[in-house]
């Protein structure tokens, strides 16, 4: 078939979130021989990187487009529009078979799209994007208006008569099937891993340091890791922080809490990571956290560091987020906490203390690598694409 694959972000490199999904789903559509035109934001490269991965690119050039550009937000409620018009544009001179929408902003102009085109329009979404914003302060986004985009981004599959709808998480389809979009055409397909960048460790750990990865977004880190690391920090002052991934203001704030309040803490802020190192980095580590605040979008996340965790046979705390509990609920490895920063401390420092038997984390890695590495994962999704195209 010969595709449109819609996307916001930047197809290379990986930036964090659900952007490095983009770059294996596209290596096994070319495998089977389907022909990729990418649109996407421009990115260093694009001529190399687009013939590396056998894929044509569409550039959209109107302005930078990433995780962390400056008004980010208006840029991404202004980006669909655009990506229609230069769909459009394109499909004057080329016939697609099938579209294919990564994340919700790319799902709104994808379902514009398929009405002008007639063609098949599977949406995958990686997350439930405006539910993280329930963590925000009411006065960066007041919850009158959050609640309507909270239903508009569920109501895109239905509202535009989607083929089929790709979910990181159980919880994220069945919010989806109460919009009354049917259930046979919901499949979940989870978020993945590259099993040849994160081998299960082997070395003895660092003893006493806490790591934690991630693009580092203001609902990554709210009150819950602010006091859980303050209260670690002060029970055993030796314990060495590092968190892996780009200095954003949300992690500037998070470290000067915490120093403003244990100026021993040892905080260590490495700045942006490619996705091929991150588990070099983690390899220091001896308890690997995910201290989120709950959200509709948490909730709804298949959180793509527990699964990194889990696949180097890190032990994890992590707060009870529905889409991941579900799934890794009950492995000796991977505790739930409470959403409580007291608790999560004493979790964390527990675990420090007692870490779970090596086999188990070594059971759980031969899991996470049998059910979730990318090749698995990305041929779920392509087999569903490939059943909804005539």
């Amino acid at each position: 078939m010969r595709l449109a694959l819609l996307t916001h972000e930047p197809f290379y490199p990986p930036s964090g979130g659900g952007s490095a999904e983009a770059n294996y789903l596209v290596n096994e559509l070319t495998r089977r021989g389907h022909e990729v035109h990418l649109f996407c934001p421009d990115f260093p490269e694009r001529d190399t990187v687009a013939a590396r991965f056998g894929v044509t690119v569409h550039p959209f050039t109107g302005w930078k487009m990433g995780r962390h550009t400056r008004w980010r937000s208006i840029k991404y409620l202004a980006y669909p529009g655009a990506l229609c018009r230069l769909v459009r544009r394109t499909a004057r001179d080329i016939s697609f078979d099938a579209l294919l929408s990564q994340h919700a902003i790319s799902a709104v102009a994808a379902g514009k799209l398929k009405a002008d085109l007639g063609v098949p329009l599977v949406m995958n979404f990686l997350d439930f994007l405006t539910g993280f914003m329930e963590s925000w302060p009411d006065w960066t986004m007041p919850r009158f208006l959050l609640r309507r985009l909270m239903a508009y981004e569920l109501s895109l599959p239905k509202r535009h008569d989607a083929d089929a709808v790709l979910t990181v998480s159980d919880e994220l389809a069945r919010r989806f099937a109460e919009t009354g979009y049917a259930n046979d055409q919901l499949q979940t397909i989870h978020y993945g891993y590259d099993a040849n960048l994160f081998n299960l460790l082997t070395a003895d750990r660092s003893p006493l340091t806490v790591a934690m990865h991630g693009s580092f977004d203001t609902h990554h880190l709210g009150p819950i890791a602010v006091r859980a690391i303050t209260d670690i920090a002060l029970a055993k002052p030796e314990t060495q922080f590092l968190f892996i991934g780009t200095k954003t203001d949300a992690l500037k704030k998070l470290a000067k809490r915490i120093l403003d309040a244990v100026p021993s803490a040892r905080l260590e802020c490495t700045g942006f990571v490619p996705y091929g190192e991150v588990a070099k980095r983690l390899g220091q580590a001896s308890v690997g956290i995910i201290p989120y605040e709950p959200s509709s979008g948490a909730h709804c996340a298949f959180i793509a560091k527990l699964v990194e965790y889990a696949a180097l046979g890190l032990p994890v705390v992590s707060t009870p987020l529905a889409g991941v509990k579900a799934y890794f609920d009950g492995e000796p490895s991977v505790r739930f906490s409470a959403f409580d920063g007291a608790r999560f401390a004493n979790d964390v420092l527990d675990l420090l203390d007692n870490p779970p038997p090596r086999a188990e984390s070594e059971r759980l890695a031969g899991r996470v690598a049998a059910e979730l590495d990318w090749p698995v994962i990305c041929a779920r999704a392509v087999d569903r694409l490939e059943a909804v195209v005539p």
